[in-house]
C-alpha cells in the first residue's frame, strides 16, 4: 500500500506518517525542506519537497499512490497576507484534487474541519446533516467550505472522496496552532492558565488525537465516496473541561471569568498591533466570537459506518498531561 500525506508535518499529520508507516505502508510526505523531513524519516517514508501551489510535486507525491491524505491548511487566525488561506486551503485543495485525478488515485481522504458545519443549538448536538444558518466566523470556516465543495465536484469526476470533519483535537505532538488545546492544557497544569471564557458555559467538542489518526486510517478502509464524517469526542462546557484538568491534575485553579465584551475589546487591539508590527495576534475578534457559541456535535455516523472509537475526554486528559509532564 502506497500513500501520499499532505500537512505532513502538522498535529494530525505527523501521527498519522508514524501510524501509517509502522503498518508497512510506503509514505510519500509533501514537506518543504529536507529539515522538515528529519522528523517524518522511517525506512518506508519519502519525502517529497515542494507545497500545494507545486503540480509537479503534487503530481510526483501522488503517483501510484493508493490512498492521499490532505491534511494541509492554514488555520492561523491571522495573516499579514489576506489571500493565502484561499490559496492554500481552497486552491490549494484543487491542485491535488486534480493531481490525484490525473493518477488516478483509489481514495482521496480530505481533513476539513466540524467548524465548517457551524454553531449547535445549546441542548441538541448537530451531525453531518446540520445545514448551517449562521455566517462564517473567519477565513478558515469559509475556505475549509470552498474546498469540500471542490472535493464534492471531484468525487462526480470519478475521484473517491471522503471528507472528514475533526472537532477540538488534543494530546501529545507538536503543540502548535492546530493544536492549541494542549497548549492550554499545558499552561493550565503548569499554572499559567486563569482564564475562563465567558461564564464557562458554553459547549465544545473534544477529541483525542489517537481517535482522529484511527478515524483517518478506517475512513481510507470504510468511508463510503462523497461522504463525511464528523471525528469528534466529548460534548463538554468551559466549566467541566477545566473541572477534568483539575481532577487529572491535582490541581484546582482559581478561573477568572473574562467578560465577552472585555475578550472581544483585546482581540480588536491584538489585530490593530498585528497591522502596525506583522505580529501575529494570538486571537482575534472573529475566532472570540466562534468560541462564544455552543458546538455540541454527534460523531455517531463515524461510529456506525467506520467503526469509529471515542476516548472519554478524563482519560486522553490524563495520556496528555503525562506526556507533558514526562517531556517536560
Amino acid at each position: 500500500m502506497k500513500c501520499f500525506v499532505t500537512g505532513a508535518n502538522g498535529f494530525i499529520g505527523s501521527r498519522l506518517v508514524e501510524k501509517l508507516a509502522d503498518k508497512g505502508y510506503e509514505v510519500n510526505c509533501l514537506v518543504r525542506s529536507p529539515e522538515k523531513f528529519v522528523a517524518l524519516r522511517r525506512k518506508n517514508t519519502h519525502p517529497v519537497f515542494g507545497d500545494l501551489d507545486n503540480s509537479a510535486a503534487l503530481l510526483t507525491g501522488s503517483k501510484d499512490c493508493d490512498i492521499v491524505y490532505h491534511l494541509a491548511a492554514y488555520a492561523k487566525p491571522w495573516s499579514k497576507d489576506p489571500s493565502l488561506p484561499s490559496k492554500i486551503n481552497f486552491q490549494g485543495t484543487i491542485n491535488l484534487l486534480e493531481a490525484s485525478l490525473t493518477n488516478k488515485v483509489k481514495k482521496f481522504i480530505f481533513t476539513s474541519s466540524a467548524a465548517v458545519l457551524g454553531p449547535s443549538p445549546e441542548n441538541n448536538s448537530i451531525d453531518e446533516q446540520a445545514v448551517r444558518n449562521s455566517p462564517f466566523f473567519n477565513e478558515y470556516e469559509s475556505t475549509k467550505t470552498m474546498a469540500e465543495n471542490a472535493c464534492l465536484e471531484f468525487s462526480k469526476k470519478g475521484l473517491p472522496v471522503v471528507i472528514l470533519n475533526p472537532t477540538r483535537v488534543y494530546g501529545p505532538g507538536p503543540i502548535n496552532e492546530s493544536n492549541s488545546i494542549t497548549k492550554i492544557i499545558q499552561m493550565y497544569q503548569n499554572g499559567k492558565w486563569h482564564i475562563l471564557p465567558g461564564n464557562g458555559t458554553k459547549i465544545g467538542n473534544y477529541v483525542f488525537i489517537d481517535d482522529v489518526v484511527n478515524g483517518h486510517l478506517r475512513a481510507a478502509e470504510a468511508g463510503i465516496t462523497g461522504e463525511r464524517y464528523i471525528l469528534g469526542g466529548e460534548n463538554l462546557t468551559f466549566n467541566q473541561f477545566f473541572q477534568v484538568l483539575s481532577n487529572v491534575t491535582g490541581k484546582q485553579k482559581f478561573l477568572v471569568p473574562f467578560p465577552v465584551w472585555l475578550m472581544l475589546i483585546l482581540g480588536k487591539i491584538m489585530e490593530s498591533q498585528a497591522k502596525l508590527t506583522g505580529i501575529p495576534p494570538i486571537i482575534t475578534s472573529p475566532w472570540i466570537r466562534k468560541y462564544l457559541n455552543h458546538w455540541s456535535l454527534s460523531s455517531e455516523k463515524a461510529v456506525r459506518q467506520l467503526s469509529y472509537k471515542i476516548t472519554p475526554f478524563s482519560e486522553g486528559a490524563k495520556v496528555t498531561v503525562n506526556w507533558l509532564i514526562e517531556n517536560k
